[in-house]
């Protein structure tokens, strides 16, 4: 039986499933280890639901956001080899055992941070990850109080040195006030900060994508209120100029075309400060 709650934790598991669908594009190869044998068939299953009601090309939008991800904090560690790694909507992600961080916190929902915490433990155990420290924080990023505490931890964990932030299918799924809080949580924890946002765009709001999504949610009782941004929005709470990716632009990056326009797409763009 999948352990999986009624709530956005859900699509830690649908982001997993894609990239171990797509392992070479998303360049993680410890993806398929997140999830146990066990589990693994029924989030194919819980995978093929979404892709049969909503869309069936999540595999191909979370794979690129991922891998321009994985750019990103490359480029951000060649700038500074000391750089910290944060990570805000975590779920099932790689990022701290692919790159060479000098120290790494993840930021999830209580039930979702347990999750992971079990999980690496018993990879680790196997031989599958290395023995490197990685900080599990649970947090509800709604409550501002929660947010200030995770400055000061964030800040601790860095002493001085650079933050790569990371915000990862997450912002959308937060009330506007607190998205464009979260969204500049790297730089509001220091300067130097490289900040790294995957939104949906304002013009996306009537995206046909996103409505069979907003009605998938309904069926499990999901929220299906969205907050959408504009590039000046990231630039004002990353505190400086945003490089944006949208999804046809990672397709042409990575695959050398568009295979799918994003009108069949869930519009996720991907935008990049600090680099």
């Amino acid at each position: 039986m999948l352990d999986v709650r009624n709530d956005v934790g859900l699509t830690a598991y649908l982001v997993n499933e894609s990239r171990a669908r797509r392992e070479e594009l998303a360049a993680d190869p410890l993806a398929r280890e997140w999830i146990s044998e066990e589990q693994r068939g029924a989030v194919r299953d819980l995978w093929d639901e979404f892709a049969e009601s909503v869309y069936p090309h999540d595999d191909l939008v979370v794979s690129l956001r991922g891998r321009i991800v994985l750019e990103a904090l490359s480029q951000a560690l060649a700038k500074r080899g000391d750089t910290v790694l944060v990570v805000c909507g975590a779920g099932f992600s790689s990022y701290p055992w692919l790159l060479p961080f000098a120290a790494a916190m993840e930021v999830d929902l209580p039930h979702m941070v347990a999750a992971k915490r079990r999980r690496a433990a018993e990879l680790r155990s196997a031989g599958v990850l290395d023995q490197r420290e990685v900080e599990h924080v649970a947090a509800d990023l709604n409550d501002p109080r929660a947010r200030d505490r995770l400055l000061d931890r964030v800040r601790q964990l860095a002493a001085g040195r650079p933050i790569a932030y990371v915000a990862e299918g997450l912002v959308f799924y937060l009330p506007p006030d607190d998205a464009r809080a979260v969204a500049g949580l790297g730089n509001s924890a220091g300067p130097d900060s490289v900040t790294v946002v995957s939104y949906w765009p304002l013009a996306a709001v009537d995206h046909p994508i996103l409505a069979a999504q907003r009605r998938w949610f309904r069926k499990r009782a999901v929220p299906e209120d969205a907050t959408y941004f504009t590039t000046g929005d990231l630039s004002a709470a990353a505190g400086g100029p945003v490089v944006n990716h949208s999804p046809e632009d990672l397709q042409r990056r990575y695959l050398g075309e568009v295979v799918v326009p994003e009108t069949e797409l869930i519009p996720e763009h991907v935008a990049v400060a600090g680099i």
